[in-house]
C-alpha cells in the first residue's frame, strides 16, 4: 500500500468537503437510500491494493481507462447528522465492462491497470471521496457502481448509484425493481464536469441511512 498516495487522498477528501453544497433538506424530506442487490462480483478477495483511487493500481505504471470520476458525498442518519466512521465500499467494471472477478469470464479484456475496488472510512463531517472511472454499461445493465456501507448504530446497506441520462436506465430492472419513483431517482446522479480538476468529473452521491433498526426498500 502506497501510505503517501493514501495520505495525500485522505487529505483531499477533508478539503472537497468544503465544496460539496450544504444539504437543505429537512428531516422529514430525506430520502432513506434504497437497497439494491450485491450482485455476483463482489470481491472474492480484497485486492492488496483497496484504497480510495481505483484508477492507479501500486505496482503498474499506467493509469486506468476510461473517463476520470471523483464520486464524492456524504453519509448521513435520517435526522440530516453526519455519520462518523461509515465503512463505504465500492466496486464497479472497467472501461471494457468487465469485472475483476474469475466469474466474470465474458470475452472481452480486462484492464489490469483498474483496481475495481476500493475502501473509504469517514471522519467527523460523513464525507468521502473514490476516484474511479465513469461507470459504464454490459449487457443487461446500466452504468452502476455498487456500494456497500457498514457504520456504527445503523443497519448495513448495499446500494448502487446510476448515471443520470444513461439510456439503459429505462430498462435496467434492478433500477427499476424500485417502485417508489423518489427512492428510484435518489440513485441516479448527474455526473458533470468537475469545477476544479481540469479533464475529470464529478458526481455527487449521498447516502442515507436509518438508525432505528427499520428500513424501508422503497
Amino acid at each position: 500500500m502506497d501510505h503517501q498516495r493514501r495520505r495525500l487522498l485522505v487529505g483531499s477528501v477533508l478539503s472537497f468537503a468544503a465544496v460539496l453544497p450544504a444539504i437543505r433538506l429537512t428531516a422529514a424530506e430525506l430520502t432513506l437510500t434504497p437497497r439494491q442487490t450485491r450482485g455476483p462480483f463482489y470481491p472474492v478477495r480484497i485486492p492488496l491494493d483497496s484504497d480510495n483511487d481505483l484508477i492507479v493500481v501500486n505496482g503498474k505504471s499506467r493509469r486506468a481507462k476510461g473517463e476520470i470520476t471523483n464520486v464524492v458525498g456524504r453519509v448521513l442518519d435520517e435526522r440530516r447528522q453526519a455519520i462518523d466512521g461509515a465503512r463505504i465500499e465500492i466496486w464497479q467494471c472497467d472501461a471494457n465492462g468487465r469485472y475483476h472477478h474469475p466469474w466474470d469470464n465474458r470475452s472481452v479484456p480486462l484492464d489490469p491497470n483498474f483496481q475495481g475496488y476500493g475502501e473509504f472510512t469517514t471522519g467527523a463531517d460523513g464525507a468521502y471521496r473514490f476516484r474511479t472511472i465513469k461507470p459504464v454499461s454490459y449487457p443487461g445493465r446500466a452504468p452502476h457502481i455498487h456500494f456497500a456501507i457498514t457504520a456504527p448504530g445503523t443497519q448495513p446497506l448495499v446500494t448502487q448509484m446510476y448515471v443520470a441520462g444513461a439510456p439503459e436506465n429505462e430498462n435496467d430492472w434492478i433500477l427499476n425493481s424500485i417502485g417508489d419513483k423518489r427512492a428510484r431517482d435518489s440513485l441516479i446522479v448527474e455526473v458533470r464536469p468537475h469545477p476544479e480538476i481540469v479533464g475529470e468529473l464529478m458526481a455527487e452521491f449521498d447516502i442515507v441511512l436509518i438508525t432505528d433498526g427499520r428500513y424501508s426498500s422503497g
